[in-house]
């Protein structure tokens, strides 16, 4: 679990195609401190497991494989060499919860659609695929490429939200311009309530028959590599 404050601005040292994965190593000292194989850190808001590190000081980098469905599902499969990423690290329990609850697990792709500067920060609008527009509302919160923003104002297929200098300097969307691809994450409690809601009477009249039987049998769910990776298509 993350919490979508940027850690650090990492970037991409390598990408090696693997036919259906690929093998990213991201340069980022912060994140790579203490890290070590099988530790999850968040590469522009995609939950990644760590398979390699190196903690040369002056060379800390980490590497994680991804799958072909996170790259295609994901703006992981635009990343090459150079390209500049959000990096953050599993929120540890008892710390602060500084933005709001991000999974790690990307709904979306949306897209900057226009930057509007202002005096003192500045106003991104960007596309949202339909499917997710009911779950972002005005002064919610969203996850765009990692980074927890508070939604300004919330159309049919699009949303805005401002922001402050510091954001603009230490993450990626300070250089990111319109038509480049962004991770949307929603929030997972809007997702949650929907589905109790469709459930309804019968879901809770039912809940206490089949909970004690397959409440807690996650061992699927953890058994496949995009449960290891927890990259974004488990909407």
């Amino acid at each position: 679990m993350f919490t979508g404050i940027v850690e650090e601005l990492g970037e991409i040292v390598s990408v090696e195609h693997l036919g259906d994965s690929a093998r990213l190593t991201v340069r980022g000292p912060v994140v790579t401190v203490g890290a070590r194989h099988g530790d999850s850190i968040a590469v522009n808001g995609v939950c990644l497991t760590v398979v390699d590190e190196k903690i040369d000081p002056a060379e800390a980098s980490f590497t994680a494989d991804v799958m072909a469905e996170t790259l295609l599902r994901s703006s992981l499969g635009a990343l090459a060499p150079g390209s500049r990423v959000n990096l953050e690290r599993p929120m540890a329990l008892g710390g602060r919860l500084g933005g709001h609850l991000v999974q790690g697990h990307v709904d979306g792709m949306g897209a900057i659609v226009s930057r509007t500067p202002g005096e003192h920060w500045e106003v991104v609008k960007i596309s949202l695929p339909a499917d997710l527009a009911r779950y972002v509302v005005d002064k919610g919160s969203i996850t765009v490429d990692g980074i927890s923003l508070t939604v300004v104002e919330a159309g049919p297929d699009w949303f805005t939200v401002s922001l402050i200098p510091t954001t603009l300097a230490l993450t990626t969307l300070g250089v990111k311009q319109a038509g480049d691809p962004v991770n949307l994450e929603v929030d997972v409690i809007a997702k949650y309530v929907e589905r109790l809601q469709a459930y309804g009477d019968n879901g809770r009249s039912n809940g206490h028959s089949n909970g004690n039987s397959n409440g807690h049998d996650h061992g699927s769910g953890h058994s496949n590599g995009a449960a290891q990776e927890r990259a974004g298509d488990r909407s």
